[in-house]
């Protein structure tokens, strides 16, 4: 039919959406650019809108493209778990597992993941607490939990830990669309630091930043620290300052709907991590293996280990 959408669209559009450029999209899907742009253009003439905007160092999806993202996220994880549920155990396994997640992975990973692994398990409780590392990381050497999830980049001493990365997010420096830089296609960490700059407190997020810098950030114009990442949204769109974060928590609109533009830094950046973490030399069992192995399978069918780039 002239109009019918395919899986391999959706796709290709996921994966533009993810990396925010198509030749990146291109390279991650082993096809052509033209390929990336044929796939886009056909599912906004049938859907009649536009689900990108074509900027000078890439593309960002628009308010009608980050709705229908998660729609296509929806259609892809359903069609993954699908496929993939034949080799799971049965809906008819009980039991409890106890997890333990930090600010960020709580906010902007797990909740799809957990819904679901319901929707295979509905009779597995998830036992999940909301912990910082330093606590996280207690829980896990002392087995009160069985899985920690945290941001494995701001691990004190991953050796001391079974665990295995889920996602990779590469760190890009967020500017209001009216920002001088916004009008770069990248920028470097020298013309970052001219200006003032808005530090996220939240998952090490300070420790972080600084670690970009060879001085430790001490040159840093800081305008204000905030714990809030929609606060830190705002000020950034308003022109306020800059920011350094990691993809998994870029939305490119503020709640008032200013635009945010993420720019990549010259010279690259150390991605955030997050991963999965598991009591040193005893491996997960049982129900808590399940577990596992259902987030390292949905993390891979998705391609998130590789979407920081």
């Amino acid at each position: 039919m002239k109009n019918e959408v395919t899986l391999r669209q959706f796709r290709y559009f996921i994966a533009a959406a993810t990396s925010g450029q198509f030749s990146t999209a291109a390279i991650a899907e082993h096809v052509s650019q033209s390929a990336i742009t044929s796939a886009v253009q056909s599912l906004e003439r049938r859907l009649k809108l536009r689900l990108f905007d074509r900027l000078p160092h890439g593309v960002a999806l628009t308010p009608e493209g980050q709705v229908f993202f998660h729609h296509a996220r929806h259609v892809m994880d359903a069609v993954s778990d699908a496929l993939n549920h034949a080799s799971l155990k049965p809906q008819t396994m009980q039991g409890t597992i106890r997890l333990a997640a930090t600010y960020t992975v709580l906010g902007y990973f797990l909740p799809d993941l957990l819904s679901r692994f319901k929707r295979s398990h509905p009779n597995v409780e998830i036992d999940l607490i909301d912990m910082e590392r330093p606590a996280l990381e207690a829980a896990v050497r002392d087995g009160s939990v069985d899985l920690g999830i945290g941001l494995l980049s701001n691990i004190d001493r991953r050796h001391g830990f079974g665990r295995h990365t889920l996602v990779r997010s590469r760190r890009r420096v967020w500017v209001g669309a009216n920002h001088p830089l916004g009008r770069q296609t990248s920028a470097t960490l020298d013309e970052i630091a001219a200006y003032p700059y808005i530090l996220l407190q939240v998952d090490d997020a300070e420790q972080a930043a600084m670690r970009h810098w060879a001085d430790g950030g001490k040159h840093l114009k800081i305008a204000m620290r905030t714990t809030s990442i929609e606060a830190l949204r705002g000020l950034v769109a308003y022109g306020f300052g800059v920011s350094i974060l990691s993809d998994l928590v870029y939305r490119p609109w503020s709640l008032e709907g200013k635009k945010i533009i993420a720019l990549p830094v010259q010279g690259g950046l150390d991605p955030m991590e997050v991963g999965l973490l598991w009591s040193p030399g005893q491996e997960p069992r049982g129900l808590a293996d399940i577990f596992r192995q259902f987030l390292i399978h949905a993390c891979d069918a998705a391609g998130l280990r590789q979407a920081a780039g």
